[in-house]
């Protein structure tokens, strides 16, 4: 399954991204975007603005570098009680984040950016999925964060882990593991 008769581009150096394009059958190519293209949070913006904008940031840093295909850009956050928990800086930014989600109910938001080159527009949507973190002990948090499983994923957890302390109330699951391939495909069809 491809993006029509073009060429699917993903514009993230994930590797949670491709493994996800992969398993759902797309056939594509990835080019990173630049660092720059990367963040820039706003405290104006609420999760699914910010994240709808920082996926298009990346989709718009790849279209200016490639001739013709359809770009893929997404971003993920995590919301819990109005605190928006990107990728942990450290370890102990992954305990602060962990210690903000155990025992609560949180969403996952990530924006898609599809840009289809030459002469498309942008389109823009957003997935969110609603989670709970069970209680968690200040032991079951130490022994996450000894594993390194937590590092480079927003909200310092990876639901693709297989931890039984994250369970899915309602939404996308590849969402929450960081591209909402659901969605992608809705795009696609458009």
């Amino acid at each position: 399954m491809s993006a029509g008769s073009s060429k699917l581009i993903l514009a993230s150096a994930s590797p949670r991204r491709r493994q996800l394009l992969a398993a759902a059958g797309y056939e594509f190519e990835v080019v990173a975007p630049a660092e720059s293209a990367e963040g820039g949070g706003s405290s104006s913006e609420n999760p699914a603005e910010m994240v709808a904008r920082l996926a298009y940031q990346k989709a718009a840093d790849v279209a200016r570098r490639v001739e013709a295909g359809v770009i893929v850009g997404c971003d993920t956050v995590v919301e819990c009680n109005g605190q928006m928990l990107g990728k942990p800086a450290d370890k102990e930014d992954g305990r602060r984040m962990l210690e903000v989600l155990r025992g609560h109910e949180h969403r996952v938001y990530s924006g898609l950016c599809l840009w289809k080159k030459p002469g498309g527009k942008p389109l823009s949507r957003v997935a969110v999925t609603v989670l709970w973190m069970d209680p968690l002990s200040d032991a079951q948090i130490d022994q996450y964060l000894a594993s390194g499983a937590w590092e480079g994923k927003a909200g310092a957890f990876g639901y693709q882990d297989g931890m039984d302390w994250v369970h899915i109330a309602r939404g996308s699951e590849s969402n929450v593991v960081g591209l909402p391939v659901e969605l992608l495909a809705e795009m696609l069809a458009e």
